[in-house]
Protein backbone atom coordinates (compact mmCIF):
# COMPACT_ATOMS: atom_id res chain seq x y z
CA UNK A 1 0.00 0.00 0.00
CA UNK A 2 2.86 2.36 0.52
CA UNK A 3 4.05 2.41 -3.08
CA UNK A 4 0.73 3.16 -4.39
CA UNK A 5 0.58 6.02 -1.12
CA UNK A 6 3.93 6.86 -2.66
CA UNK A 7 2.20 7.24 -6.52
CA UNK A 8 -1.20 9.23 -5.25
CA UNK A 9 1.01 11.52 -3.21
CA UNK A 10 3.35 11.81 -6.44
CA UNK A 11 0.11 12.90 -8.41
CA UNK A 12 -1.40 15.41 -5.75
CA UNK A 13 1.69 17.30 -5.49
CA UNK A 14 1.78 17.59 -9.08
CA UNK A 15 -1.85 17.92 -9.97
CA UNK A 16 -1.92 20.77 -7.19
CA UNK A 17 0.97 22.57 -8.28
CA UNK A 18 -0.07 22.83 -11.32
CA UNK A 19 -3.53 24.38 -10.34
CA UNK A 20 -1.58 26.75 -7.87
CA UNK A 21 0.25 27.68 -10.65
CA UNK A 22 -3.19 28.42 -12.58
CA UNK A 23 -4.38 30.26 -10.05
CA UNK A 24 -1.62 32.05 -9.13
CA UNK A 25 -1.67 33.57 -12.43
CA UNK A 26 -4.98 35.04 -11.64
CA UNK A 27 -4.28 36.41 -8.42
CA UNK A 28 -1.00 37.78 -9.72
CA UNK A 29 -1.19 39.23 -12.60
CA UNK A 30 -4.86 38.02 -15.06
CA UNK A 31 -7.20 39.84 -12.46
CA UNK A 32 -5.03 43.06 -12.05
CA UNK A 33 -4.76 43.32 -15.68
CA UNK A 34 -8.60 42.80 -16.26
CA UNK A 35 -9.20 45.62 -13.78
CA UNK A 36 -7.60 48.15 -15.79
CA UNK A 37 -9.22 47.91 -19.05
CA UNK A 38 -12.86 49.07 -18.83
CA UNK A 39 -15.71 46.90 -17.34
CA UNK A 40 -17.49 46.26 -20.46
CA UNK A 41 -13.85 44.56 -21.58
CA UNK A 42 -12.89 42.65 -18.31
CA UNK A 43 -16.09 41.43 -17.36
CA UNK A 44 -16.40 40.06 -21.54
CA UNK A 45 -12.89 38.51 -21.36
CA UNK A 46 -13.57 36.98 -18.31
CA UNK A 47 -16.75 35.69 -19.49
CA UNK A 48 -14.81 34.09 -22.05
CA UNK A 49 -12.21 32.93 -19.59
CA UNK A 50 -14.85 31.55 -18.12
CA UNK A 51 -16.13 29.30 -21.06
CA UNK A 52 -12.47 28.20 -22.40
CA UNK A 53 -11.44 26.66 -19.01
CA UNK A 54 -14.42 24.14 -19.06
CA UNK A 55 -11.73 22.09 -21.21
CA UNK A 56 -9.86 18.66 -21.13
CA UNK A 57 -6.74 19.94 -19.61
CA UNK A 58 -7.80 22.04 -17.19
CA UNK A 59 -11.07 19.98 -16.02
CA UNK A 60 -8.24 16.84 -16.04
CA UNK A 61 -5.69 18.37 -13.58
CA UNK A 62 -8.72 20.32 -11.38
CA UNK A 63 -10.95 17.46 -11.59
CA UNK A 64 -8.41 14.54 -11.12
CA UNK A 65 -6.29 15.91 -8.11
CA UNK A 66 -9.83 15.97 -6.67
CA UNK A 67 -10.14 12.66 -7.21
CA UNK A 68 -7.10 11.36 -6.56
CA UNK A 69 -7.50 13.28 -3.23
CA UNK A 70 -10.18 11.01 -2.26
CA UNK A 71 -8.20 7.78 -3.25
CA UNK A 72 -5.32 9.24 -0.82
CA UNK A 73 -7.93 9.82 1.93
CA UNK A 74 -9.34 6.75 1.48
CA UNK A 75 -5.68 4.58 1.47
CA UNK A 76 -4.62 6.48 4.28
CA UNK A 77 -7.54 5.38 6.36
CA UNK A 78 -5.85 2.16 6.11
CA UNK A 79 -2.41 3.42 7.57
CA UNK A 80 -3.12 5.82 9.71
CA UNK A 81 0.35 4.42 11.87
CA UNK A 82 2.35 5.45 8.79
CA UNK A 83 3.33 9.31 9.13
CA UNK A 84 3.68 9.67 5.37
CA UNK A 85 0.09 8.87 5.33
CA UNK A 86 -1.49 11.08 7.41
CA UNK A 87 0.58 13.92 5.60
CA UNK A 88 -0.85 13.16 2.09
CA UNK A 89 -4.60 12.35 3.49
CA UNK A 90 -4.20 16.12 4.99
CA UNK A 91 -3.15 17.09 1.56
CA UNK A 92 -5.81 15.70 -0.27
CA UNK A 93 -8.33 17.00 2.50
CA UNK A 94 -6.68 20.38 1.78
CA UNK A 95 -6.96 20.36 -1.84
CA UNK A 96 -10.59 18.78 -1.90
CA UNK A 97 -11.85 21.94 0.69
CA UNK A 98 -9.83 24.80 -0.31
CA UNK A 99 -9.28 24.18 -3.67
CA UNK A 100 -12.11 22.30 -5.13
CA UNK A 101 -14.93 23.05 -2.92
CA UNK A 102 -14.37 26.89 -2.68
CA UNK A 103 -14.28 27.00 -6.82
CA UNK A 104 -17.74 25.11 -6.60
CA UNK A 105 -19.36 27.27 -3.62
CA UNK A 106 -17.74 30.60 -4.43
CA UNK A 107 -16.41 31.45 -7.39
CA UNK A 108 -18.89 29.10 -10.18
CA UNK A 109 -21.69 31.18 -8.58
CA UNK A 110 -19.88 33.87 -9.40
CA UNK A 111 -19.10 33.14 -12.63
CA UNK A 112 -22.11 32.31 -13.40
CA UNK A 113 -23.65 35.48 -12.12
CA UNK A 114 -21.32 37.44 -15.25
CA UNK A 115 -22.17 34.95 -17.65
CA UNK A 116 -25.50 36.18 -17.00
CA UNK A 117 -24.92 39.92 -17.62
CA UNK A 118 -24.29 41.70 -20.70
CA UNK A 119 -20.87 43.38 -20.64
CA UNK A 120 -22.52 46.96 -22.57
CA UNK A 121 -25.41 46.59 -19.87
CA UNK A 122 -25.49 49.68 -17.17
CA UNK A 123 -25.18 46.84 -15.05
CA UNK A 124 -22.16 45.28 -15.97
CA UNK A 125 -19.75 48.07 -14.62
CA UNK A 126 -21.43 47.09 -11.10
CA UNK A 127 -21.55 43.55 -11.39
CA UNK A 128 -18.17 43.60 -12.78
CA UNK A 129 -16.54 45.51 -9.93
CA UNK A 130 -18.51 43.49 -6.92
CA UNK A 131 -17.11 40.16 -9.19
CA UNK A 132 -13.68 41.39 -9.53
CA UNK A 133 -13.36 42.00 -5.78
CA UNK A 134 -15.50 38.95 -4.12
CA UNK A 135 -13.64 36.52 -6.72
CA UNK A 136 -10.06 37.08 -6.61
CA UNK A 137 -10.45 37.01 -2.55
CA UNK A 138 -12.07 33.67 -3.03
CA UNK A 139 -9.23 32.43 -5.82
CA UNK A 140 -6.44 33.66 -3.23
CA UNK A 141 -8.24 31.48 -0.95
CA UNK A 142 -7.72 28.24 -3.77
CA UNK A 143 -4.29 29.12 -4.05
CA UNK A 144 -3.02 29.19 -1.11
CA UNK A 145 -4.44 26.18 -0.01
CA UNK A 146 -3.33 23.97 -3.38
CA UNK A 147 0.44 25.62 -2.53
CA UNK A 148 -0.05 24.02 1.13
CA UNK A 149 -1.77 21.01 -0.81
CA UNK A 150 1.51 20.38 -3.01
CA UNK A 151 3.81 21.29 0.14
CA UNK A 152 2.51 18.73 2.59
CA UNK A 153 2.22 16.42 -0.52
CA UNK A 154 6.00 16.98 -0.74
CA UNK A 155 6.60 16.63 3.10
CA UNK A 156 4.39 13.18 2.95
CA UNK A 157 6.83 11.90 -0.20
CA UNK A 158 10.00 12.28 1.51
CA UNK A 159 8.92 10.70 4.33
CA UNK A 160 8.31 7.70 2.66
CA UNK A 161 12.15 7.56 1.83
Amino acid sequence: MVPTLSILGIAIVLGSGLIAGVFLAFSSFIMQALHRVPPSHGAAAMQQINITVINPVFLSAFMGTAALSLAAIALAAFRWDVAPARLLALAGLLYLAGTFLVTIRCNVPLNNRLAAVDPESPEAAEVWTQYLSVWTRWNHVRTIAAIAAAVLGCLGLLQFS
